[in-house]
Order: structure tokens, then C-alpha cells, then sequence
């Protein structure tokens, strides 16, 4: 598997609304961050959908190297 591009070493906040999908960048080369724009055409890697289950603010990982996907679970502090 590619290894992706850290796209920013700190999660991305976003308000989510309930039973909405989210498709989140797991590459780190789209230019609409945390989320995709096809920019991961042929790096091997795919987006992840991410539905919500309520309306709140969310933090999607921004390093792409976090064990919770889509979400931050902080692995950005030891990169």
C-alpha cells in the first residue's frame, strides 16, 4: 500500500450533520482537505466514508496516520 502525504499535523474540526456522509481524504493530496477531490487517482489509496450518526463538531485526522480513521486519535503529536 502507498504511503500517504501528511497533509497537516493537526486534525481538521468539522460540524457534521446527522445521517450525512463525508468522504475523507486518506491520501493527503486533495486541495479540499479533510476531504476528497479524486486527487488519489492511481496512489493506490481510496477515501474513507465517514457517516454521522448526530449534528456536532468532529476532528478528522489531518496527518493520515491516525489507528481511529477518519478521526484524530492524537498520532500527529509523534510525527
Amino acid at each position: 500500500m502507498a504511503e500517504p502525504v501528511i497533509a497537516q499535523k493537526a486534525p481538521y474540526k468539522v460540524a457534521v450533520e446527522a445521517g450525512k456522509s463525508y468522504w475523507w481524504c486518506a491520501c493527503g493530496k486533495s486541495a479540499k482537505q479533510p476531504f476528497c477531490d479524486g486527487s488519489h487517482k492511481g496512489s493506490g489509496l481510496a477515501p474513507m466514508e465517514y457517516k454521522a450518526d448526530a449534528s456536532k463538531d468532529v476532528y478528522f485526522c489531518g496527518c493520515k496516520h491516525s489507528a481511529k480513521a477518519p478521526l484524530c486519535d492524537g498520532g500527529h503529536k509523534a510525527l
